[in-house]
């Protein structure tokens, strides 16, 4: 078992949507990322191509309608699953184009591992497919929650109750169960206790949740607290942070790649 194959079944695969129409993004890319799957939409297959270097143990699917012809897809597909630096990527198509004979194709000659799914008008079908595709190849891995993480990022902040003030900090990471802060000033909250009434903001999203001190440790110059989520958390709550969870992530893998092409030019 390869060292990534060993990283991929503990903190799961890196999901690739490759030129997704705006009804898979908002249905299909968002349902995954409500279930945290780490998901992300790519509008460059030449980028994808060189960055799966570095992630190996990915899943991609294809749209074969978008960006080039058919025909052309399938050099493209094969040269994924045939190059040594990526063959153990798991390719799969998804797309409108229901022609019996390139489904036929895709699945019995070209063989990818990941099926091949037909968008109807109603998408359910087609999220329930790719469910359990990503479910049988164990996308997941063994993590349960995705976390993004921020660095000293003024827009994600915190302003807390505690001992009769309020007080300010930046967040650190965040999941659905719980996040890290900073807290101005050093306030000493004791382990195990209950916050009421403290607001996250996340860039656009603000939240109002309550929270237990699981605990803080000290980085570098700083203390950092961690707090989990009571079991009051509305759920809107949870959709929010994974909406924002998916948007962080996003970002981040388009700076990533934008990087490698300053790089090349």
């Amino acid at each position: 078992m390869s060292k990534d194959t060993v990283v991929s079944d503990i903190i799961g695969k890196k999901i690739f949507f490759l030129y997704p129409s705006v009804a898979v993004q908002n249905k299909i890319i968002a349902e995954l990322a409500q279930q945290e799957y780490e998901v992300y939409v790519i509008k460059d297959k030449d980028a994808l191509r060189r960055k799966l270097k570095k992630y190996p143990d990915s899943v991609v699917f294809v749209d074969i309608n978008e960006e080039m012809a058919e025909k052309d897809w399938e050099p493209w597909i094969t040269g994924i699953m045939t190059d040594p630096a990526t063959e153990k990527v798991s390719v799969g198509i998804v797309t409108p184009n229901d022609d019996e004979l390139i489904k036929r194709k895709y699945l019995m000659s070209v063989k990818v591992p990941c099926g091949y799914t037909v968008l109807k008008f109603d998408l359910e079908k087609a999220v329930t497919h790719i469910f359990e595709i990503l479910q049988s190849i164990n996308a997941k891995g063994r993590r349960k929650y995705i976390r993004a993480t921020m660095d000293r990022d003024s827009n994600t902040t915190i302003n807390l109750p505690y001992h009769g003030q309020f007080i300010n900090g930046l967040v650190k990471d965040i999941s659905v169960v719980g996040f890290s802060c900073i807290l101005d000033g050093d306030p000493d909250i004791t382990k195990n206790a209950l916050i009421k009434d403290i607001q996250v903001k996340l860039q656009s999203f603000l939240l109002k949740v309550e929270g237990i001190v699981f605990g803080s440790r000290i980085d570098g110059k700083e203390k950092v607290y961690v707090f989990l989520f009571s079991q009051r958390i509305n759920p809107d709550v949870r959709i929010k942070i994974r909406k924002y969870i998916q948007n962080n992530l996003q970002l981040k893998m388009d700076a990533e790649m934008a990087v490698k092409e300053a790089r090349k030019s």
